[in-house]
């Protein structure tokens, strides 16, 4: 099963730590499909303060983790000449469920699937699970847009 590490995901794209959310992509699918997971730790800088004496991973953070794991499975497909110097943006967020709450420590998995493309613009939807209990589901939508 291939499979890219964090390492190999920060090639791919911008975010750093802490806002780099996914630890790593497999059963790849050439810009089709694509498994993601996050680590979900107590000591996450967003469990912190969300709550202290009930520790959440915040909805957004769920959808950004979404967004992260589009992005690197796009740039992993696309030939680097056509990426580098390139950033992917989200553009609109529709039909986002959020089922159970995500509860540190976990490991959050994320499926997600390009539904399509047109240009720059992409579509996308994906399901969020823990321990194969359905958690989030979303589609969501991004530009690749050049570097300024």
């Amino acid at each position: 099963m291939f499979k890219l590490t964090k390492q190999e995901i920060i090639k791919l794209l911008p975010h750093r730590e802490p806002m780099l959310l996914i630890d790593e992509l497999y059963d790849i699918k050439k810009l089709s499909s694509a498994t993601a997971v996050v680590n979900v730790k107590k000591s996450s800088f967003y469990v912190q303060g969300h709550f202290p004496d009930n520790p959440v991973m915040p909805g957004v953070l769920i959808v950004e983790s979404f967004g992260q794991a589009a992005a690197a499975l796009t740039a992993h497909g696309l030939d680097q000449s056509t990426y580098k110097n390139k950033l992917v943006f989200l553009m609109g967020v529709e039909k986002a469920r959020f089922r159970n709450p995500v509860i540190p420590d976990c490991k959050l998995i994320l499926k997600i699937q390009a539904v399509r493309s047109h240009g720059r613009v992409w579509k996308y939807k994906g399901d969020a699970f823990v321990d194969d209990k359905k958690m989030a589901e979303a589609v969501w939508s991004a530009t690749i847009v050049d570097k300024k």
